[in-house]
């Protein structure tokens, strides 16, 4: 009787350390979500200029999405539908491998490798890493070494994007004795920003010009032509907040849509800097609202931060490569030179060329995106600028929130209404055909329907 309880002891306990082995890591898209906002609170200490942080969101999120696109039949593979993307490798092994842990250490370890302060990432990512172990070793291990081989692979794709390349190229040179070309603004008077990001490899365009918009209103200082009407346009509105004070709709979605990563404050002797999300941040975290109000899971909450992320690198390569081309003035250069010294915008100009708007342009591609994702007239609350000590904003539709976006750059004095409107469009239609282009997920029901 004694050796028979004693068997059964010890066969309930090994069965028990057996059950204890197998136990598997829940990874949700909460902590999809979680690293995406570390990634973009890195970038914010870091300062990116909003090109390049639109590129590590891309990046980090495709290779997140491959996996996914592996493990799920649901996800159709980016390889061949973006530009000089092969098959991921697939996995050696499969035992006790955990493909939603395996994406989301390739999104860590991608994001990791292109921002600067990698001891932010390191501390957020051991924590996570050492709770996953604990849970299951073997789990941890399998779905690292997988992550590593696709993270080894996307690393190899894009080091052929030529940004290396650019980082050796000659500053941009500027026409200080032609009144209509850009010219540096204060109170930092920076050199342009990127100048050759038109010489990045394009996700889905063929060309950096594709979308190329339509030129600007032809430059005239001479009252009555359409250039001179929206500069004092732009001058008008800015006195005309004046007025109205803090209770002004334009000042609030000015302050609310600014997103510039570096703002110079001048106090005496004193410059420093304060830092925000850039454009794309914005919206990453406007993907994010959308993906939890959605109730969506860990893929299809990947599925639509890649997506909307394609729309806006892509957004950035077209905006710059109209920047540079057209280098059209500022307004503040005209007002203060022509019109009034005193004159500042709400909004800091920031150090390149105005036409046509960033904003607008990358607006106009995420809202295309995003509707495409969660469906026509998705209302949602804004709260990403909330930390920066800004109330929430209700927004009706992806579309109402571009439109908003892309007017508080007149609002803000820092583009003529032609950039707004027209760079709109021109996000517009590459918004069309990021989702008349990419085969990413097979079923055609919004995710806010399921």
């Amino acid at each position: 009787m004694n050796r028979f309880k004693f068997t059964l002891f010890f066969a309930t306990l090994i069965l028990f350390s057996c059950n204890k082995e197998e136990q598997y890591a829940e990874v949700s898209a909460e902590e999809l979500h979680a690293s995406v906002d570390q990634v973009t609170n890195i970038m914010v200490h870091d300062i990116f200029s909003p090109p390049v942080a639109s590129r590590i969101y891309a990046y980090a999120n495709v290779a997140a999405y491959e996996i996914v696109a592996q493990s799920s039949s649901n996800y159709n593979s980016l390889a061949g539908q973006l530009n000089g993307l092969d098959s991921i490798p697939k996995p050696k092994r499969t035992s006790h491998l955990n493909y939603r842990m395996s994406a989301l250490i390739a999104h860590i370890e991608i994001s990791q490798y292109l921002i600067f302060s990698e001891d932010k990432m390191i501390q957020y990512k051991d924590s996570l890493y050492s709770n996953w172990k604990k849970t299951n070793s073997q789990e941890f291990e399998s779905s690292m070494a997988y992550a590593t081989e696709v993270v080894d692979h996307i690393k190899s794709w894009m080091d052929k994007d030529n940004y290396k390349q650019t980082r050796t190229m000659p500053k941009f040179t500027v026409q200080s004795d032609n009144p209509e070309r850009w010219q540096p603004t204060p109170p930092s008077y920076m050199d342009g920003i990127e100048p050759h990001w038109d010489k990045i490899r394009p996700f889905i365009m063929d060309t950096a010009s594709q979308f190329r918009p339509i030129p600007p209103p032809e430059f005239s200082m001479e009252k009555g032509s359409k250039f001179h009407d929206e500069l004092m346009e732009v001058y008008t509105i800015k006195n005309k907040m004046v007025e109205d004070g803090d209770e002004s709709e334009e000042l609030q979605i000015a302050q609310f849509w600014d997103c510039n990563p570096y703002v110079s404050v001048t106090r005496g002797h004193l410059m420093f800097a304060t830092k925000k999300i850039t454009p794309g941040g914005h919206w990453m975290g406007i993907t994010k609202i959308a993906s939890k109000k959605a109730a969506a899971d860990f893929e299809e909450s990947v599925y639509a931060y890649t997506k909307t992320s394609l729309a806006i690198a892509d957004g950035f390569i077209s905006c710059w490569e109209e920047k540079y081309r057209s280098n059209l003035v500022r307004p503040e250069t005209l007002i203060t030179k022509y019109i009034d010294e005193n004159w500042a915008p709400v909004l800091q100009t920031p150090p390149f060329p105005e036409y046509s708007s960033g904003h607008s342009v990358i607006s106009g591609a995420a809202a295309k995106a995003l509707t495409h994702i969660f469906g026509e007239n998705f209302s949602f609350s804004d709260d990403t600028e909330v930390i920066y000590g800004l109330p929430v904003r209700e927004f009706q539709s992806f579309n109402h929130a571009a439109q908003e976006a892309a007017m508080s750059r007149m609002y803000g004095g820092i583009h003529y209404r032609s950039a707004v409107e027209v760079g709109m469009d021109q996000g517009a239609k590459l918004g069309d055909y990021l989702v008349n282009t990419l085969k990413m997920k097979n079923s055609k029901d919004p995710i806010a329907a399921n």
